[in-house]
């Protein structure tokens, strides 16, 4: 079953990090998806651009209306995605709890519709 991992955090609260934090951060996330591609589990994956940059469109009584920036105010905001092809939840769980922002930020875990 196909399992999305979505990535939330603060952007608001994110530290600086020195050039050599940024190197130990992007080795993390280069052991990960190696792990999960090695496991056969990995699908896809990617960021987003910080949410300054969204646009949200809304159509009412026939009309397009857009907005900058997100559809609603929120302390964390989605930076990004793992696409997951798991067994079950128990194994979408135990990858989640392996990413590198867990532990500073949530990840959500959502079933694909008609995944199997």
């Amino acid at each position: 079953m196909k399992y999305m991992l979505l990535m939330y955090w603060n952007q608001s609260q994110m530290p600086q990090s020195t050039p050599e934090q940024q190197k130990v951060s992007l080795q993390a996330w280069q052991d990960y998806l190696a792990e999960t591609k090695a496991a056969g589990a990995l699908v896809s994956y990617n960021g987003l651009a910080p949410v300054s940059s969204a646009t949200t469109v809304r159509v009412r009584q026939g009309k397009t209306l857009t907005s900058d920036g997100p559809f609603a105010e929120t302390h964390e905001q989605l930076g990004g995605f793992v696409l997951l092809d798991c067994k079950d939840l128990d194994e979408a769980i135990a990858w989640a709890a392996k990413l590198p922002n867990a532990s500073d930020g949530s990840i959500e875990i959502r079933p694909l519709w008609n995944s199997q």
